[in-house]
């Protein structure tokens, strides 16, 4: 393949004269490629490229911590003993399941040209690929809450930090990341310092440890599972508003089950939140209205995989609790001890290596792009594996320069026929 130098732009213009097929096999849409001035990114371009890309980015991280923020504070003074008092964080949580899946209906209905893909899935597709993604969030969200009945929120607070660890894991187990030591060893030291940065006397319990890292378990699996569908075109899951509209029912049908088993419903129906017309509608006001910010908050984060993936997404979460740990310390006064701080001088560290290491990924690549600068992004999605990598923002990254090169070049000789790249 010869690749020629443009005079104005420095562009590395892909000349298709020497494909790995025959001439006379081109198509109408080579010949498109070639007019449309496809080209791999100059040094500027993708550094370009990947600070728009960061700027969006971190506005959706921006509006995640946002909702975060509100659910959490709404949380907090639903179900604590000092405030509202609630007794079932399950039910409410299956409540806001439903809300999620209306307010997605209502977007597919008002919009379906944004929020509506052309495909839907089959039955055999929600099965098995939906379903096991809504039923590992209900048992993680039901596992974390048994847990903390036996075990105190500080050794809750630490085990579950290994929910980095296995989203690492999934990642590499589904191919939505490149395998890396230099990767695993940022991740190991991100989770250290988040071990020492909550660390505290806290009482081991076997039975609490496996509930919680059951938990962890499930976590890395859903999230990675989610990304999954969020790149499959076919079967309709590229919209985050359309993944909500097909899983929220699933995950709802999955918490009520586990909330039954753990929540006792008629209790909470004779209980006195629901004690006359005017508290039980207090009461399901309370209940149903934070659905909205739980949905806007599960928007973010699935843009947030969308267009950078899910380790990304979970070192932002791990940002979003040492940001809040700061502004504890700060403003609040809460004490950190010298261990503690050592962990959250560490965490920020490896947060900063990781960005690096994203970003020096992110110039090593080769990244095909239009003849307007844009990257050209994959609408042929496939349904195999092997399709599947971690993209960060719409860029497909890998740990080795010679490699990449060369595996781009096969990739654009294969699929350029229908002006696919595999980003």
């Amino acid at each position: 393949m010869e690749r020629t130098n443009g005079t104005a732009n420095d562009h590395e213009t892909y000349s298709l004269n020497e494909r790995l097929i025959q001439p006379t096999q081109r198509s109408y849409d080579d010949e498109r490629a070639v007019n449309e001035g496809i080209h791999l990114a100059s040094l500027l371009e993708k550094k370009r490229l990947w600070l728009r890309n960061a700027i969006v980015n971190a506005m959706f991280i921006a509006s995640w911590f946002f909702f975060a923020m509100l659910l959490s504070v709404y949380n907090k003074w639903m179900f604590s003993a000092n405030h509202y008092g609630f007794p079932a964080p399950l039910f409410v949580t299956t409540m806001h399941m439903w809300i999620q899946f209306i307010l997605a209906a209502v977007l597919r209905y008002a919009w379906p040209r944004t929020f509506r893909p052309a495909h839907k899935p089959s039955r055999k597709d929600y099965a098995t690929k939906a379903a096991p993604t809504a039923v590992a969030t209900g048992l993680d969200i039901g596992l974390s809450n048994l847990s903390l009945k036996t075990i105190t929120l500080s050794f809750y607070t630490m085990c579950k930090s290994s929910s980095l660890i296995f989203v690492l894991f999934f990642a590499f187990l589904f191919r939505l990341e490149t395998f890396s030591w230099r990767l695993v060893a940022v991740i190991f030291l991100i989770f250290a310092g988040v071990l020492l940065m909550v660390a505290t006397e806290a009482e081991f319990l076997l039975q609490g440890f496996i509930l919680v890292i059951s938990a962890s378990a499930l976590g890395g699996l859903r999230w990675s599972l989610t990304q999954v569908l969020l790149k499959s075109k076919k079967i309709g899951f590229d919209n985050p508003a359309a993944t909500i509209f097909w899983l929220a029912p699933s995950m709802g049908i999955t918490l009520g089950i586990v909330s039954l088993a753990l929540e006792n419903w008629p209790s909470i129906f004779r209980g006195p939140f629901f004690l006359g017309r005017l508290k039980t509608l207090e009461t399901t006001l309370y209940m149903t209205a934070p659905g909205i910010v739980a949905f806007c908050m599960v928007l973010s984060e699935y843009y947030i995989i969308q267009r950078a993936g899910v380790v990304p997404m979970s070192i932002a979460g791990i940002a979003k609790e040492v940001s809040t740990i700061l502004v504890s310390a700060w403003f609040f006064g809460d004490k950190l001890t010298l261990l503690n701080a050592v962990g959250v001088s560490i965490t920020v560290c490896g947060i900063g290596l990781f960005t690096h290491h994203k970003y020096r990924k992110s110039i090593d690549s080769s990244v095909p792009l239009d003849a307007h600068g844009n990257a050209i992004t994959d609408d042929n999605e496939t349904d195999g594996p092997e399709d599947y990598a971690h993209p960060e923002e719409t860029i497909r990254l890998t740990s080795s320069q010679d490699d990449e090169d060369l595996l781009t070049e096969v990739r654009w000789q294969r699929r350029v026929s229908s002006l696919r790249v595999e980003l």
